[in-house]
């Protein structure tokens, strides 16, 4: 019980003093007095028991919206654990799919261009070279080891992906074919710029491997033919060409 109605009920203790007072010694104001503080407790009891009812039922509601509320929170919590575990699958879907798609693009031994990216690379710079008028060269080597020997194999991948990956600029493709050979695309170069820069590569794989042997093919847009499928077999037939030979050997197409 508050303070208010403690107060109440001293009234109304008060009155019935006066009641029995009243009645004891016979006095009429007593009574009166005994009468008005009992009515003005009574008043004030009721109003009180209204006040704890209204009250009552207040924290009643408001405990129900507490517990509307906190069933909201917890099934916004769920859905939120749901989005969560549904992103994360999704972010995981992401990475599996951009790592295969990696993998397509790029040979998993030397971390070169496939020969898929080299087809549409190849396409992509002799269409910009035709917009341009600007020359692109298209460079397909071969490297082996123990032809002294009289046992030639493909040399070390990683080898000769070092040295063209030392040699190259960043503007150019450098490839790794599916036999086993490599191709580069060297964007607004010209045959003598392609000579040197494959110069440049037997250099640096004889300074690591004396034993290697290389052989290329070099053709270029415009000179030696206007389209790619042209260009690309000028430089396999120049390979052709350079594979006959017993050591290191560059070949330059021929224009028909």
């Amino acid at each position: 019980m508050d303070r208010r109605g403690l107060v109440w009920v001293g009234i109304g203790a008060v009155g019935l003093g006066l009641g029995i007072a009243a009645a004891v010694w016979n006095a009429v104001q007593f009574a009166v007095i005994a009468g008005a503080l009992a009515l003005v407790a009574g008043v004030a009891g009721a109003r009180l028991v209204v006040a704890l009812r209204a009250a009552r039922s207040t924290i009643e509601e408001l405990s129900g919206e507490v517990d509307h509320l906190r069933g909201d929170l917890d099934h916004e919590a769920s859905k939120r654990e749901d989005l969560e575990q549904q992103l994360s699958s999704r972010i995981q879907l992401t990475s599996v799919r951009r790592g295969t798609q990696y993998d397509a693009l790029t040979d998993p031994v030397t971390g070169l261009f496939s020969e898929g990216y080299f087809t549409v690379a190849l396409e992509a710079r002799i269409a910009s070279a035709r917009r341009n008028l600007k020359p692109v060269a298209v460079v397909v080597m071969e490297v082996i080891e123990g032809l002294r020997d009289g046992a030639p194999h493909p040399a070390d991948a990683t080898v000769v992906a070092h040295s063209i990956g030392q040699t190259i600029r960043e503007s150019d493709t450098a490839c790794r074919l599916m036999d086993g050979g490599y191709a580069l695309v060297l964007e607004d170069t010209s045959e003598t710029g392609a000579i040197w820069t494959v110069e440049r590569i037997r250099r640096e794989l004889s300074a690591q491997a004396p034993d290697l042997t290389m052989w290329a093919g070099v053709a270029c847009y415009p000179a030696h033919g206007f389209s790619t499928e042209d260009v690309l077999d000028r430089a396999d037939v120049a390979l052709d060409m350079a594979r006959e030979w017993r050591q290191d050997r560059i070949e330059v197409a021929t224009a028909e």
